[in-house]
């Protein structure tokens, strides 16, 4: 792959770390995202529902399938890894993504409240996500489930886990 040449002349085939972690956090989010809806779509009766869940599923396979591309453009190769089939790895990766997202969120919308009771009630549930974010990353950190430290496992865990979720029935 080659990008449009920066003034310093030089073409940049490698990733740079910013972006190498950013790629990681839209991965795992989308990943976790595509096979929450296929588990889903099964169950779904209504037919304009489903047909929505069906475009979702398409566009986040589309979306991984761009995004793995760039893996084998990050700062460090990609080797094999044990497959494991533990789903707590899943579950507790969705929670600390819905935690993330909850922190984001209210962070958010404490800057837009005028009104001090509702002030003191966003600053009350942003803490309360900020800590639910700690206990389950730690969880995940010492379950092994997410490689904080270790920026090839956790490379290689994403590539692993979107080629599962793509190739999951729905």
């Amino acid at each position: 792959m080659n990008y449009y040449p920066y003034d310093d002349g030089r073409n940049h085939q490698q990733l740079a770390w910013h972006e190498t972690l950013e790629l990681h956090e839209l991965a795992a989010f989308q990943t976790n995202g595509l096979i929450q809806f296929k588990k889903a779509v099964r169950k779904i009766q209504d037919r304009e529902l489903k047909s929505l869940y069906l475009e979702a599923i398409e566009g986040i396979q589309g979306n991984l399938t761009e995004l793995l591309s760039f893996y084998e453009y990050g700062p460090y190769p990609e080797g094999q890894h044990e497959v494991r089939n533990d789903e707590s790895a899943f579950f507790s990766g969705s929670l600390l993504g819905f935690t993330k997202t909850s922190v984001r969120s209210y962070a958010t919308a404490i800057t837009e409240t005028a009104t001090p009771s509702l002030h003191e009630i966003f600053n009350r549930h942003l803490q309360k996500a900020i800590n639910l974010h700690y206990k389950v990353f730690t969880y995940m950190y010492r379950k092994g489930y997410y490689p904080a430290y270790d920026l090839t496992t956790l490379r290689m865990n994403d590539v692993k886990n979107a080629k599962k979720a793509l190739d999951m029935p729905y």
